[in-house]
């Protein structure tokens, strides 16, 4: 008898059933007949959300003091999976300390559109980078003997509606961009649990989707833990638990674990379903329980300074003319917008942390040797004493050297529960910078927001600082880019459009009557842009230093197993140490489904002194060449010749190479529908099919009248012609018996 056998049998269906909804809002039931106590699980992603004291019903009490680190809009813009596992490790370390069994987190969801309220909680518009920095933060959380727990699965791409509505998506997308983060990380890191998310796919809520919570994440990608339910997240206890939902959270009543004992009594539920639920818990609070007794206090210090690099690492230097940053040693400077005083650190909502200290960017900027400072808060919050403050900020900024002026968004434009409508910056603020422009037009801005923001601004000011929400040490970790004492290496892990009406889901977010229809397809983030060939403000992946690289020509090879090994030497050719982050796109040169120009596949974070060079080697894992082709329902890779592009943004191509690249077989059976073209690819009767018309196109040339067969214009459209409609057309000379015969030949074999 096995240990999950044993810890059933001690247990009647009723008690079998508790262990499979929770106790309160943060905690599992006990069974204490077979001694399995209860586990808790709190907030994450970015920091431990743990309530102080006994919890309540809606999970509103104050939290502890945890470290808040960036939060993921901030985090992916590092490109940099290992620092991602460093913060995973410390957020470990805290939930360890508080005996957390399962930090809910990270968040994985694609941004499909930029209004979405809940942006600044995931990763990026591409799932290949999603995925990668999620399965370093879930590696560093369970290193601790902690559970992670993926989320939202999947496509919680709004928060419109959230709870009902049906993401309606077409299969392809659905797998390539939707769902692919999440097998990264599923098959990289086993997330001790997955979270299904809110919202219906196709019509099903994914808490009672067979297809994603079995057939998919389990039998697909080989997931092996639990699936737990967002909070309120199942309309149908029984449908859930049949589907594969394992854990339903927070707390009811006792009724659906009454539903559960029912149905099994009556018939319509076989046991094993809920034994194999019930053990997934048992297995989970086994996991936690193997974790050593850890002791705090916390080192709190060593976590600011962890936070504080993180923060500085994710900053996106996005222009700098001129080189007017770093800010000279000596400089004068008007520090001018309120965040430099009040910092907006994080989003609001359920993984609002109650960090251990904050930074402000006023503070650190004082404490800077040499530099005079000057501040006027320029704008407050609530949009009061507008004339009077900006005039205040005008005479600053006539009097300094340099103009410091932070702007961004309030905590009441972006937040969990509520979707954006625009991506407009504030009135009061966009006003305020021109008048600022016009006293002084050394400006530098300094951004903090959750998700892009337009900036009409951009071609005006001489530099502008992307920081998004940097957690508690973003105060800090700004004034070390601002000074240099930190070389910028963030990247854009979302395109900056220049109006909401360019980006891919506008006319078709946040949908209407329960259904969002997913009308851009395969075209999400950069891929959409770079399709049209649209002009964008600044582009996915770029990001400036205070140094420069050069790149020589890139090299591909094919391993054994199909996967692409890229090298490509980078050379510092500035004068100060810095951090690149070298990407790799790739994309066959020509394929029989839609696809971008290029696709992110593979990036490396690598660090290189002034002057050096290094060889920079990346790996393109085969599976990740392949498309999802809807007539085998698999995972196909495309013969052929595939260009790879290494570039320093989606659109700042490097050095490019060819590669040849083997495809995967496809064998489709013939119909009466399939078309010339299909019949002529056929491995089997294709060659005959090309020597027949070849002997017509022969006997058409020396006609009087060419006919059908006379030019390459009417070859490709017969092309498409279905070959059960060849038999007795003109000019074809073909029989209803030689298409039969044909498709019976192709059949055959």
């Amino acid at each position: 008898m096995t240990d999950r056998t044993a810890d059933l049998a001690a247990m009647t269906t009723a008690e079998k059933a508790s262990l499979t909804s929770g106790a309160d809002f943060w905690t599992t039931k006990a069974v204490a007949t077979a001694d399995v106590p209860s586990i808790m699980l709190t907030d994450g992603p970015h920091g431990l959300r743990k309530q102080s004291g006994d919890s309540d019903h809606l999970g509103l009490n104050d939290s502890v003091p945890a470290t808040c680190f960036p939060p993921a809009a901030a985090l992916a813009s590092t490109f940099d999976p290992a620092l991602a596992e460093r913060v995973g490790a410390a957020i470990g370390v805290e939930a360890a300390i508080e005996n957390v069994g399962v930090v809910l987190g990270p968040g994985t969801n694609l941004k499909r559109s930029p209004l979405c309220g809940r942006n600044f909680e995931y990763m990026s518009e591409d799932p290949i980078l999603s995925g990668a920095m999620g399965a370093g933060l879930v590696t560093g959380i369970q290193s601790q003997g902690v559970g992670s727990s993926l989320k939202h699965f999947a496509a919680n791409n709004q928060e419109d509606d959230r709870m009902r509505v049906s993401a309606d998506i077409d299969p392809r997308p659905l797998r390539e961009l939707y769902l692919r983060g999440f097998e990264r990380v599923v098959k990289a890191a086993q997330p001790w649990t997955v979270m299904c998310s809110y919202n219906k796919i196709n019509g099903v809520y994914a808490s009672q989707d067979h297809w994603l919570l079995t057939e998919v994440l389990r039998d697909d990608w080989g997931f092996e833990g639990l699936v737990v339910s967002d909070w309120g997240a199942v309309a149908d206890r029984v449908a859930a638990l049949t589907a594969g939902l394992d854990l339903e959270m927070p707390a009811g009543d006792g009724r659906t674990d009454a539903q559960i004992v029912a149905a099994i009594a009556e018939g319509q539920l076989e046991e094993s379903v809920l034994d194999t639920a019930a053990s997934r818990v048992v297995d989970l609070v086994r996991k936690t329980q193997a974790r050593p007794a850890v002791e705090g206090p916390l080192d709190g210090d060593a976590h600011h300074a962890l936070a504080r690099e993180a923060a500085g690492r994710s900053i996106v230097l996005l222009k700098n003319d001129g080189g007017i940053l770093p800010l000279a040693p000596d400089a004068s400077v008007a520090v001018v917008g309120e965040f430099a005083r009040t910092p907006r650190f994080q989003g609001g909502g359920s993984s609002h942390i109650n960090p251990t200290r904050l930074d402000s960017a006023l503070d650190a900027l004082g404490a800077v040797d040499g530099l005079t400072v000057g501040f006027a808060p320029g704008f407050a919050f609530d949009g009061s004493d507008a004339d009077a403050l900006r005039a205040e900020a005008v005479r600053l900024a006539g009097a300094h050297d340099v103009v410091v002026v932070f702007l961004g968004l309030p905590d009441t434009e972006e937040s969990e529960g509520f979707d954006r409508t625009h991506i407009d910056l504030p009135t009061v603020q966009l006003e305020l910078l021109d008048a600022l422009l016009e006293a002084n037009p050394n400006v530098v801005v300094v951004l903090s927001n959750g998700a892009v923001v337009a900036l009409p601004f951009a071609d005006r000011v001489p530099a502008v600082v992307e920081t998004w929400l940097l957690g508690q040490a973003g105060g800090t970790a700004t004034v070390d880019v601002l000074t240099g004492a930190v070389n910028p290496s963030g990247r854009l892990a979302e395109t900056i459009p220049h109006r909401l009406e360019d980006t891919p889901a506008f006319g078709s977010f946040p949908g209407s009557f329960g259904h969002v229809r997913y009308g851009e397809g395969m075209f999400v983030g950069y891929r959409w842009y770079d399709q049209r060939r649209m002009d964008v403000t600044f582009p996915f992946g770029h990001g400036l230093s205070y140094t420069t690289f050069a790149y020589g020509s890139p090299t591909v090879t094919v391993a054994p197993s199909g996967d692409l090994t890229v090298t490509v030497p980078v050379t510092n050719t500035g004068d100060r140490d810095g951090r690149e982050v070298v990407q790799v796109y790739v994309a066959p040169l020509t394929s029989a489904v839609e696809r971008a120009p290029r696709e992110l596949k593979a990036f490396a974070n690598v660090e290189i002194a002034a002057g050096a060079s290094q060889d920079v080697t990346v790996t393109v894992p085969r599976e990740d060449l392949a498309y999802w082709d809807i007539r085998v329902d698999r995972w196909v890779v495309e013969g052929g010749t595939y260009r790879v592009d290494v570039a320093a943004s989606s659109r700042d191509v490097r050095g490019s190479a060819t590669v040849e690249v083997s495809g995967d077989e496809v064998s489709m059976p013939l119909t009466h529908s399939s078309s010339v073209g299909e019949l002529v690819a056929h491995p089997v009767v294709g060659p005959m099919v090309l020597a027949h018309l070849s002997g017509m196109q022969e006997m058409a040339e020396g006609a009087a009248e060419a006919g059908l067969m006379a030019d390459d214009g009417m070859m490709k459209l017969m092309a498409s012609f279905p070959i059960g409609r060849l038999a007795g057309f003109p000019g074809m000379g073909v029989t209803h018996e030689q298409v039969d015969a044909l498709i019976e030949a192709a059949n055959a074999g």
